[in-house]
Formats: structure tokens, sequence, C-alpha cells
């Protein structure tokens, strides 16, 4: 159960009442049949009281979702044209980035979630939001504010995105990138950093990697499931283990990357022979398609239950491939994205997974430019190191 307090001025009551709903991403019509009732109740005093589920706003990249946020004035006369309902997203730094406002017919969406956001106008003291083709860097915490007047309240509601914690370091070496370089390559992979919610999950899904990484806030951790001498000794207990905030520019980890839906599909190109890096490239485009990114081969394993024994070259020209199902023959007992590491270039030795966008046409010049292995950072140093364990 979640309300807020009434605001007192005069006989005029203001009362936002945010809830946050445990929805995934429908059809506009099969989703409204699908959405939980909520109860708004008067008592004697005038209070509200909201009761609804415990949970939180559900999607994937490339859905829409509603952001639910409802209100209630005394009297109900007021003039709807003097209600002001503004959105912004709230980041763990207490940075507020506009999203949408309104003042009675006007209304004004900003930057990114132009042409993505608007009001779902579902009767009256709604001040819900929709938004459509989610993207990754939605995800995050939302603040809804009502204003009559001089009165106003907010609420809060948290958007997560159904997908993949997945850790990364370039072909330079392990513990090689600052906090913004970790982002750069994050967003090479069709990924961003991932949030400790998303880290947390993660490892309670069974994810355990024994090198620190970089997440969105700028702390760095590293989730154990199978505590060992080598990351941290073998009497400690299980968990995603905490360095706190480290200094963003002068101090080097490996990534903790997240990824969503994809809007396309991976795929093992069949071929006779195998292929080095520069023929794999050749190859995809000749398949109408390009080497897939690390990130959307974690997608289409966690998602699209990608599964396949065999190695294959991925843009930042690593070897990786995809296992739902184990067997003894394909990298032992646990399901996950084999890695095989960054081998000579000019290896015939490996396949080749591609991805084809979902009725998009690729650009050739563009995939030519961007397609270029150890490219992921311009100040990553270019010496390699051996894997470090903590």
């Amino acid at each position: 159960m979640h309300s807020s307090q009434p605001l007192f001025l005069g006989t005029v009551t203001c009362v936002v009442l945010t809830f946050v709903l445990s929805v995934t991403s429908l059809p506009a019509d099969a989703e409204k049949g699908r959405r939980k009732v909520v109860h708004v109740l008067e008592d004697d005093t005038g209070a509200v009281i909201v009761q609804t589920a415990p949970g939180k706003v559900i999607t994937h990249r490339g859905g829409s979702i509603t952001l639910p946020c409802r209100y209630h004035h005394e009297p109900e006369s007021s003039d709807p044209n003097r209600i002001r309902i503004k959105w912004t997203k709230v980041t763990d730094a207490m940075v507020f980035e506009d999203v949408f406002v309104a003042l009675g017919l006007q209304q004004r969406v900003f930057r990114s979630y132009r042409g993505r956001v608007s009001l779902e106008q579902n009767g009256p003291g709604d001040a819900s939001v929709i938004i459509h083709n989610v993207t990754l860097e939605d995800y995050g915490r939302y603040e809804c504010e009502v204003t009559n007047d001089m009165e106003d309240d907010t609420g809060f509601v948290n958007l997560d995105l159904e997908g993949v914690v997945f850790p990364y370091y370039p072909r330079v070496g392990r513990y090689k990138l600052n906090y913004h370089q970790a982002e750069d390559v994050c967003k090479e992979q069709d990924a961003i950093l991932a949030s400790h919610a998303q880290l947390h999950k993660a490892w309670l899904e069974g994810l355990d990697w024994c090198n620190a990484g970089w997440l969105e806030d700028g702390s760095v951790q590293y989730p154990i499931s199978h505590p060992r001498d080598q990351c941290g000794r073998k009497d400690t207990p299980a968990g995603v283990r905490n360095y706190g905030y480290r200094h963003k520019e002068d101090e080097r980890y490996d990534a903790f990357c997240f990824t969503s839906n994809l809007n396309g599909e991976v795929y093992f190109l069949k071929r006779f022979k195998k292929v080095n890096y520069a023929e794999a490239v050749k190859a995809c485009l000749r398949d109408s398609s390009v080497v897939a990114k690390v990130g959307q081969l974690y997608a289409a394993w966690k998602i699209q239950l990608l599964d396949r024994c065999e190695a294959g070259w991925l843009e930042d020209a690593s070897i990786r491939y995809p296992i739902v199902n184990p067997r003894t023959r394909c990298g032992g007992p646990q399901p996950g994205v084999r890695h095989l590491g960054f081998p000579d270039l000019k290896f015939r030795l490996y396949g080749v997974y591609c991805f084809r966008k979902n009725q998009e046409n690729v650009n050739v010049d563009e995939v030519k430019m961007t397609q270029r292995p150890g490219k992921s950072s311009k100040d990553i140093p270019i010496n390699t190191t051996t894997t470090r364990n903590i």
C-alpha cells in the first residue's frame, strides 16, 4: 500500500496517488484487460485510501508501457486547465531529467522522449503517461508531480526492463576501463551499464563472476555464487560484493552491461568452411546482415533461447557461443554464453554469429565503419594484461 499524505490550503486538497504494477508490455487492447483493479475510497475526513498490489512496472526494449499516476482534488469543481502534470526521471545521484509536462491542453515532451510519450487520459484524475518504443536508457525511477495553484504533491514509479546482465572486458585485457570507457563499451555492444538491482537479480539467477566491474551508479561490484579462495576467500558468504563508489577517471575495472529484447534475430551462419574475422564480416554482409554484437548474442541466448554448440566470431572479435541446454561436449554443466577469448584475427578456426534487423535494411557503409575489432574506446591503453582475480 502506498499513498501520499494530503496537503491542505483553505479548502483545496491535492493528493497524488502513484502505484506500481507488475505489467509486461502487451498490445493496447490486451493490456487493458489485464490491469489490476485499484479501489479509491474517501472517508468522512476527505482522506483518500489507495489499495493496490506491490510490484513494479515491467516491459522490454521496444515495448510500450504505462507509468501509472492518479490524483484527486477537493472540491471536484477544480478547474482542470489549472492542473499542471510533470514527469521527470530521477537518477541515483538525484539528477532530474525532464520527461513530460502538461498544463490544461498544453503539453511538452523533452529530449529523447519526444514522439514517444503521451498522457494516457483514462478519465478524470489520471496523470499516467505512456512510453512507446521503450529504450534501454528509459530504465529507472520516475517522479510524477501534480500541481494545483500553490498546492502540489509527488509520487514515484520504477520502470524495470526484462533482459540480461553480462560481464564484459575488451580485447586489450581485463581491468582496463575507467567509468566512461565502461559506458562506451557497453553501448558499443548494444547494452548499457547495469544497475545494482539488475546485477543483484542476475546473481540470484546464478551469475558468478570473479572480476569487479563498473555499474551505472559509479560503484564497482561483482557477484559470487560459489565462494572460493581466489575470489575473496572461500569462507565468505555468497553475494554481490561491493567496492563502493570509485574514481570515475582514474580507476580501472571491467564492466557489467545490461541488454534487453532484440529488434531482430541472431543466428549462426551455416558454412562449410571456417572463416577469419574479415571473412566473417563479409559473410554476414552477403547474407544481408552484420556480425552480431556481444549484447545481441546474450539477448538471443536469454530471451530467444538460442542454443548452439559452435564457436563463432562476434563484432568485437571475440569468440563465443550460447548454451541453453548444457551438455558435456559443450563447455560444462551450466547454461550460459561461453567465451573463448580474443584469438588472432587471421585464424580460420571458427564460424560467425550474424544479426539481422527486423524489416530494416542494413547500411553497408555504416557496417564497414563500425565493425572494426579492438576499437572499443579511444583512450584504452594498447597493452594487454593477464586475468586478475579478487
